[in-house]
């Protein structure tokens, strides 16, 4: 009888990148309708946009 072999689980293996392999992520937003990468907004605006937070809104309760 062959014996079955499982292969480890992807995300089980630990990846490692040196810096060389490593590439930007570019993050964009939505801004007055249309989108732009941040890396483009000017000092001001990129802090602006660290300090945002991120929420969830619950559902509202009607009538009771």
């Amino acid at each position: 009888m062959s014996e079955s072999v499982k292969a480890p689980h992807p995300a089980a293996a630990e990846i490692t990148l040196s810096d060389a392999e490593r590439q930007p992520c570019e993050i964009w937003t939505r801004v007055m309708g249309y989108h732009r990468p941040v890396a483009s907004f000017n000092i001001g605006k990129q802090g602006e946009h660290r300090e945002r937070r991120c929420f969830r809104e619950s559902r509202a309760r009607l009538g009771g």
